[in-house]
């Protein structure tokens, strides 16, 4: 039976049972920051299990595509090298959701196993929870029972097991139970009962039936949940591998289609290879990669596109010990699309775009790989000289910021060579580099020392006013004056602190005898800081003052800011489902967007993006700002900063139904008061990561005008009408082009007239004809062409020639053929070159360099003279 067939049947027997069934959650979570990727089927649910959220139906049943690289069942270095640890899977799931419970769950999977599946009832195991004393927790016998009543199973099949192996958590806290495994005996003697649980090959878990009837409180206390759930797991590679009678995962048509593939690449089959482990991790890491890009994942240096990126480059190295040197992952992509396209449609959809990800990644790591496996190659030769065993951490660092070989990568290839590494030293030289950034950074902590600062307001403070005013009577909480600046805290406040990428307001805070000028508003924790100046001592007389925000920036910023959702919602329309905030930077003047992105974006791209948000602005769409739940938000699709810490309670902006994030900036009432909205650069900024810059409103108005007038300088000085300017401009180029060429000829139609000259010029020293000729601004290209000319007619002859070519000296050096074994052109040029401070070199019948000293040219034929 095929795996697709196998897939289909266990969600048919489900949806008979009256489940409904639910398409896989994206591998990706992106509304949920705080988790890397979906790592079991329950995943999607976890909102019904925490009474946070409710569905339609009662029972589900689906295949969720899941990513583990670390943890219990996961070990990746143990990926490819065993038959069945892998980065990527599938699980085959089950739920109930406050509706059917132990007993359905029980009888339902040993149906399906042993009447549909036809599995051999005498080598199945069942264990159940064995109860726990330090929570107080007896034997789940309801389990045990229903195992002997529900089904015709051996009863000394039926084992208890510890909490370790047989109960269920969320977390720390949340819901949690006992829970019924099934494994299978796969021993030729049926001799396996003593191995379940015992983590082998030959006897492995292939279904888990997870009753959800405890709450863990933070005490650690367990309570009955007022609903019971069923949730339920089964490893849909392993089940595979048993129904088709094969002893590894690797090895059944879930694999073997992409093993074939790479077979053909390599030009050697799987079965035939001795390298069999490499084709292995390649084929589960291509998986992994299809997978995740498909689902919005981008490789980069940060969270989880750090682990996609560890995971390509690791794929890569091993195409090494397989001979494949050029980017050869993406080509593996159709055939995984063509195998298993029809059960996750999205791979067919975005099929083109995984392939241009992982190319170009593929390329990037390329350009450092070589390299960095010479270098490692030598650190491994000094390290058997000096008879050590372990690569030192700045070796290992070395590799990891230069080469971009992850520290896993470069464990993996160590123990290859039964070497460790000094991972201790490697944190060390991490760390030196944080505070190296650390040191770097535009702001430095406002922290100020409780004792420190003058109280004149006791209690709480900071109440932010400044999303409905600009100005406001408050009081000064407490402040702070040092050296360069006063800081101040006030009760409540119109100014908005630096967060999110929008930087703080400036303005002033008036009081009885000082006037402040606010340069700056920063946040600590929850305390609003304004960092200001004053000329002389700050003693305020009254705590009263009355504060204000410079209201033409504010305006100008907050356009920006909501340009910058705009812009991130165009970003994804027109190139794709990938692109994610990875930084950004909203301020009066401008604004400054980084995103995941894994190629240039191409003018025609700026463009459609430009296009769409100057739509938008044209359409005056009102803002819906609101204060919500954050999985309400979530549920809506709010946009969420993977790694940002959010609270219980969100503010989300909605723009229509264009835009939806969570954000805490200032904004526009209506899409109309940004103006416009104009792209100034594009640029990448680090593997993977794209920058935008842009302006709006009054910028963009100026940028308009100035654009206008140098349109209308052009127009008057190439003598054409406007619309007929960009033909002018080329006309003129490729006229110059044609006079830069005649120009050419002609020089060299001067320099050769001249050539018996120059070759009668030559002086003979120790027995060798050597010429010395200085020239004025002639270009290395047609300097090496009159050098060839002399090199024609000429016997025992060496010779430079010179050319002073404003501040710069630029020499040739030739040797004539019958001279080669003597001397050589490049060893001579780069002697010379080094009098006049510059360098050079070349092959041995002539070589050019460079000269910074103008003044050396002198000395620098002396010293041509000399090498003779």
């Amino acid at each position: 039976m095929t795996s697709n067939k196998i897939r289909q049947q266990f969600i048919d027997f489900f949806k008979d049972k009256q489940h409904t069934f639910v398409p896989s959650a994206s591998v990706v979570p992106l509304d949920d920051p705080t988790l890397l990727f979906t790592n079991a089927g329950m995943n999607q649910f976890k909102d019904v299990f925490l009474a946070k959220g409710e569905r339609s139906y009662k029972r589900a049943a689906n295949s969720q595509k899941c990513i583990r690289v670390s943890g219990k069942h996961n070990d990746l270095e143990e990926v490819g090298h065993d038959t069945y640890h892998h980065t990527f899977f599938e699980m085959l799931g089950n739920w109930s959701f406050g509706d059917y419970y132990k007993k359905e769950a029980i009888a339902w999977a040993w149906e399906l196993l042993t009447e549909v599946w036809k599995l051999p009832k005498e080598r199945l195991y069942a264990t159940v929870f064995g109860g726990d004393e330090g929570d107080g927790l007896e034997a789940d016998t309801e389990a045990e029972k229903l195992w002997q009543e529900m089904t015709d199973i051996d009863h000394s099949h039926i084992l208890r097991c510890s909490k370790a192996d047989n109960f269920w958590e969320m977390g720390a806290t949340g819901p949690c139970g006992p829970c019924s495994e099934i494994h299978i005996d796969l021993t030729p003697d049926l001799s396996g009962g003593k191995l379940v649980n015992a983590g082998v090959p030959e006897v492995i878990e292939i279904w888990n039936l997870v009753f959800i009837q405890y709450n863990r409180d933070k005490s650690g206390k367990l309570s009955d949940l007022p609903a019971k759930h069923v949730d339920t797991g089964a490893g849909f590679e392993r089940i595979v591998a048993v129904m088709q009678n094969k002893n590894s995962n690797y090895d059944t048509d879930v694999f073997m289609p992409i093993l074939d593939e790479i077979g053909k690449l390599v030009g050697e089959a799987y079965e035939k290879t001795k390298e069999q482990i490499a084709y292995r991790v390649i084929a589960d890491h291509i998986r992994m990669l299809t997978f995740s890009i498909a689902d919005g994942g981008l490789p980069s240096n940060e969270g989880r596109g750090y682990v996609m990126r560890r995971i390509l480059r690791r794929a890569a190295r091993y195409g090494r010990k397989l001979n494949l040197h050029e980017p050869f992952l993406y080509k593996l992509v159709p055939g995984l699309v063509a195998h298993m396209g029809d059960a996750y449609p999205e791979l067919k959809e975005r099929m083109d775009h995984v392939i241009k990800v992982i190319r170009a990644e593929e390329e990037h790591f390329n350009r450092t790989l070589d390299r960095g496996l010479e270098i490692f190659a030598k650190i491994v030769n000094q390290l058997e000289q000096k008879n050590e065993k372990t690569i030192p951490g700045v070796d290992v660092f070395k590799l990891y910021d230069t080469f971009g070989f992850p520290v896993d990568l470069t464990a993996l290839m160590a123990e290859e060579k039964n070497l460790a590494i000094d991972l201790e030293g490697f944190e060390k030289e991490m760390n030196s580099q944080r505070e190296r950034a650390r040191a770097a950074a535009k702001f430095t902590s406002q922290t100020v020392s409780t004792d420190a600062w003058v109280v004149m307001n006791a209690g709480d403070d900071s109440e932010f006013v400044g999303y409905e005013y600009t100005e406001a009577d408050s009081k000064i909480s407490r402040y702070y004056q040092d050296e360069n600046h006063v800081k101040v805290r006030l009760i409540k406040t119109p100014f908005y602190a630096e967060s999110g990428g929008q930087v703080g307001d400036k303005g002033t805070i008036e009081g009885d005898g000082f006037k402040l000028n606010v340069i700056d508003t920063q946040k600590e924790n929850d305390a609003i800081i304004h960092i200001c100046t004053l000329d002389g001592e700050f003693n305020p007389k009254s705590d009263k003052i009355f504060a204000r925000v410079n209201e033409s920036e504010r305006r100008r910023t907050l356009k920006n800011h909501t340009a910058t959702h705009l812009l991130q919602a165009a970003l994804q329309q027109v190139l794709g489902d990938h692109v994610h905030q990875s930084g950004s930077l909203v301020e009066p003047d401008r604004l400054r967007f980084d995103f995941t992105h894994f190629e240039k974006v191409t003018n025609t791209e700026l463009t459609e993006i430009e296009r769409i948000v100057n739509e938008q602005i044209q359409k005056d769409t009102h803002l819906e700002i609101s204060l919500k739940n954050i999985d309400e938000a979530k549920a809506e699709g709010a946009m969420a900063l993977f790694g940002e810490k959010y609270g219980d309670i969100v503010r989300t902006v909605k723009v229509g139904d264009y835009s939806l994030e969570l954000c805490g900036g200032t904004h526009v009432k209506g899409t109309g008061e940004i103006g416009a909205f104009i792209i100034t650069t594009e640029e990448g900024i680090a593997a993977g990561v794209r920058r935008i810059e842009a302006i709006t409103g009054p910028k963009a108005v100026e940028y308009f005008q100035n654009a206008r007038k140098r349109v209308g300088e052009i127009s008057q000085l190439t003598n054409s009408p406007e619309n007929s300017i960009a033909e002018k401009v080329k006309s003129l180029i490729e006229d110059k082009k044609a006079l830069e060429k005649e120009l050419a000829q002609a020089k060299a139609a001067q320099l050769s007239g001249n050539l018996d000259g120059i070759i009668d010029s030559a002086k003979s020293i120790n027995g060798t004809q050597v010429i010395l000729h200085k020239l004025e601004n002639v270009d290395m290209k047609a300097l090496k062409d009159l050098g060839d000319k002399i090199r024609e007619k000429v016997k025992n002859t060496v010779g430079l020639i010179a050319s002073v070519n404003a501040d710069k000296l630029a020499f040739v050096a030739f040797v004539s053929d019958d001279l080669l074994k003597k001397y050589k052109a490049g060893d001579l040029v780069r002697e010379v070159a080094k009098t006049a401070g510059g360098g050079g070199g070349g092959k041995p019948h002539m070589a050019t360099a460079g000269g910074k000293d103008v003044s050396k040219l002198d000395a620098a034929l002396t010293r041509f003279k000399e090498l003779i």
